[in-house]
């Protein structure tokens, strides 16, 4: 106890230093100062990190040059030296780390496109880099990704650069640009239990890559990680209503009538039979069929719609162009509606609670 009250008075109550040295150190202790002050400036992260130990290995350097030829001190000089191995030591692993971070370009563009804005962590996104097998494939100009009727639904790819047609039965549907999915419609159609083929056909317009993720690979991923589903259940839900609202811009007649893709009774309009077609020809008789939406607590008008048999809600159809489209609705029809005709709109009141 007397001994550490010895200690306690030879910390505190040490005699003031009678005289102080008054000349400056070399240049080389007031550098070492200098560069370890800038070197605790740095910021936070990986390469704040590295910032950092850089000065810090550099100003400790210093002191230890300092200790071994203008102080003559070996204590000074050992320590220091100790201090720069331990600097250099983490740099090296840093470094490490950054380079095994390091992805492909088309990654590195896919992270910074889609996954930085939603603040998706790094390793969350090694984790699906890792699902993709870290590979990036690719499509020559005029090569199909899909046939309709023939590819099977096994995977789920997303195009990284090029453009790619989608298309049925010949008839033109839309485009597929970068950083969208090249079949989110058919992975949302599907469940995990079930499989399936491809409806449409998709042809590269260009020279493309994709990154592509294995189906079974993928849904094993997804039911692990709750964080990664909830990630593609928004990017996918997203990526299908672009692809929807490119399908309402294409459905319009040529007189200038747009179409609302949300409205179920669309359909009839869309896909009419070739039976249907037929029997409209040879009766040519023209009735129009009231559409009257399923009973809600607010009263809501009828839409008129032309008259379509119930068999075509059935049957495979192909998609009509503009100028078929436009016929089939309102060439029977007297020519002065035309001017007072309004498109379909999706009904806007909901339910009371």
């Amino acid at each position: 106890m007397s001994h550490n009250l010895t200690v306690v008075e030879q910390i505190f109550l040490a005699p003031l230093c009678e005289g102080w040295n008054h000349q400056m150190e070399g240049s080389i202790y007031h550098l070492a100062s200098l560069i370890l002050m800038l070197g605790y400036m740095g910021g936070s992260g990986i390469f704040g990190s590295i910032y950092i130990l850089g000065f810090l290995a550099t100003g400790f350097f210093c002191y230890a040059l300092w200790g071994w030829m203008d102080a003559c001190g070996l204590d000074v000089f050992s320590w220091n030296v100790l201090l720069v191995v331990a600097c250099l030591v983490q740099l090296a692993h840093l470094m490490y780390r950054l380079r095994k971070d390091t992805f492909q370009e088309e990654y590195d563009s896919l992270y910074k496109t889609l996954y930085q804005p939603l603040q998706v962590p790094l390793d969350v996104f090694k984790e699906i880099v890792k699902c993709s097998e870290d590979r990036v494939l690719s499509l020559v100009k005029d090569q199909n990704y899909a046939v309709e009727g023939k590819t099977p639904i096994d995977r789920l790819s997303l195009l990284i650069s090029g453009r790619v047609r989608v298309s049925l039965d010949g008839q033109f549907l839309h485009y597929i640009f970068p950083f969208q999915f090249l079949d989110s419609a058919e992975w949302e159609s599907l469940r995990p239990s079930e499989e399936g083929i491809f409806q449409v056909t998709l042809t590269a317009e260009t020279d493309c890559r994709y990154i592509s993720w294995p189906r079974k690979k993928l849904y094993h991923l997804l039911a692990k990680e709750h964080y990664i589903a909830q990630l593609f259940s928004v990017l996918l839900g997203f990526d299908i209503s672009q692809k929807l609202y490119a399908l309402n811009d294409k459905l319009f007649a040529k007189f200038g009538l747009r179409f609302d893709i949300r409205l179920p009774s669309l359909y009839h309009v869309l896909g009419p039979s070739p039976e249907a077609e037929a029997e409209k020809e040879s009766s040519g008789s023209f009735e129009p069929l009231v559409f009257v939406p399923p009973p809600m607590p607010t009263i809501q008008k009828a839409v008129l719609l032309p008259h379509v048999p119930l068999s075509s809600a059935h049957g495979r159809a192909s998609w009509p162009d503009s100028d078929a489209l436009a016929s089939a609705a309102f060439q029977r029809s007297h020519p002065r509606s035309l001017s007072k005709v309004r498109a379909p709109l999706a009904p806007t009141q909901t339910p009371e609670l």
